[in-house]
């Protein structure tokens, strides 16, 4: 039996620049960071030969290509699963729609889970790179790169995505105080509802052209969010937050609504220094960045939300329990 753990994450600046129409001619760069809140993949062996996929339904099938959960297909295809395995899912929140990048994450969980069910040792590179491949090239889902790399390598990392179709990785080295005061001061409420991403990337995807301005400040406040952890001014992430969900409301018509406009002006009116719904937008999760010292109030004036307690995770996707029977010869 084999289990991966796998993070999900909240993107601090950024978010936008990782879909190719914008990268390939203009060059991305996220900042990003995992948390604490996991997605959950446990393979074990079967005695007969059937292939078993239990998530909120229930398959049982004899041939890979039967499987219908497209993510957990695709992963078994690319890995090389032949037969005789059973697959189950796990996730600490609403697993679709959340804006936590759990797709991705759980695309990510899978691949390792299955590699370390074969006895094959991958990198964080390698699960990201073939994560991307499924999702975004065999599925064709209008999606971002952002959220299968922070899954497969955790912390608080900035990502350059670079014309030529690479990725550069690099960590973001602060201080235990700083990075402290940046966890304390980052807070998640749900909208209490979920959506499904594809509609509103899709349309930015096709609008990157003619928004291009907003993508490029966008990309700037990436830019300036990371001066300001480098430089210890932590709330510089909760100011550019607040520009940078202006700026995403421009991308595409569905990214907020009133009772999205509504939750973000109780979150500014309790004393945020800045918020922005986390993902493509739509639903899920509001990202508030808010001072300890204000924190009280502001969770009396999103008292309707309910809070996700988190905190930032270290680690990227890993194998938890590896429980490996031997043939003995």
């Amino acid at each position: 039996m084999i289990i991966s753990q796998t993070p999900l994450r909240i993107s601090l600046s950024g978010g936008g620049t990782d879909l190719s129409n914008y990268y390939l001619p203009h060059e991305g760069f996220v900042v990003s960071t995992a948390i604490d809140k996991y997605i959950y993949v446990i393979v074990k062996e079967r005695f007969d030969d059937l292939i078993y996929v239990d998530y909120s339904s229930k398959e049982i099938i004899s041939n890979i290509s039967e499987i219908k959960h497209d993510l957990v297909r695709e992963a078994a295809k690319l890995t090389g699963m032949t037969k005789g395995f059973e697959v189950m899912m796990f996730a600490d929140i609403p697993s679709e729609g959340s804006g936590l990048g759990s797709s991705s994450s759980l695309t990510v969980g899978l691949l390792h889970a299955f590699y370390q069910y074969l006895g094959k040792l991958v990198t964080a590179e390698q699960l990201a790179r073939e994560a991307c491949h499924i999702e975004i090239d065999l599925l064709e889902r209008p999606i971002g790169k952002q959220d299968q790399y922070i899954a497969a390598y955790g912390g608080l990392k900035s990502f350059r995505f670079r014309k030529d179709d690479t990725v550069e990785v690099a960590h973001i080295e602060i201080v235990s105080e700083a990075k402290r005061k940046l966890g304390s001061n980052l807070l998640l409420f749900f909208t209490d509802t979920t959506r499904k991403a594809a509609s509103i990337l899709e349309e930015q995807s096709k609008n990157v052209l003619s928004k291009i301005e907003f993508h490029h400040k966008i990309k700037e406040l990436a830019f300036d969010t990371l001066d300001g952890l480098n430089t210890l001014d932590i709330n510089r992430v909760g100011e550019n937050l607040k520009i940078n969900w202006e700026m995403k409301k421009q991308l595409a018509s569905n990214v907020s609504n009133p009772a999205i406009d509504k939750m973000h002006s109780l979150a500014m009116d309790g004393g945020a220094l800045g918020a922005k719904i986390s993902g493509a937008g739509g639903g899920g999760f509001l990202l508030v960045y808010c001072e300890r010292d204000k924190q009280d109030t502001l969770r009396r004036s999103l008292r309707p939300y309910r809070e996700l307690p988190f905190f930032l995770e270290k680690y990227g996707s890993k194998i938890i329990f590896d429980q490996t029977r031997y043939d003995i010869k």
